[in-house]
C-alpha cells in the first residue's frame, strides 16, 4: 500500500512537538469546549509563545479550529477531520492499556 507523503507531512506537523500533544489530548477530553490560549496555558505546561506558535499550526492544518467571539480567540479540536478521529480513536485505545 503506498502512503500518501501529504498525510504523513501533515501528521508530522501535527504531532511535532510536545505542547501540540498536550492541546490535542486536552481539547480531545472536552471535544465541545471551545478554549480561551489563557485556559490552554492554564492546564498545558507549556510558555505562552510556544502555546500560541503550536495553535497557528494545528489551526493551519485544520486540526483545531478558531472562533473569533468579539475581541477574543477560542479554539476547539476539529472532530469532522479524519486524521484528528483516528487520533481520538488512537488517544482513547491508549487510555485502556494504562
Amino acid at each position: 500500500m503506498e502512503r500518501d507523503r501529504n498525510v504523513d507531512q501533515v501528521v508530522e506537523k501535527g504531532l511535532g512537538s510536545v505542547g501540540k500533544l498536550k492541546i490535542l489530548r486536552l481539547m480531545l477530553e472536552r471535544p465541545n469546549h471551545a478554549f480561551t490560549r489563557y485556559e490552554i496555558g492554564k492546564r498545558v505546561s507549556n510558555d505562552p509563545t510556544s502555546i500560541r506558535s503550536d495553535l497557528q499550526t494545528l489551526v493551519q492544518i485544520k486540526w483545531v479550529t478558531e472562533f473569533k467571539i468579539q475581541h477574543l480567540s477560542k479554539y476547539s479540536i476539529n472532530l469532522n477531520n479524519e486524521v484528528v478521529k483516528r487520533l481520538a480513536t488512537f488517544f482513547r485505545e491508549l487510555r485502556r492499556i494504562q
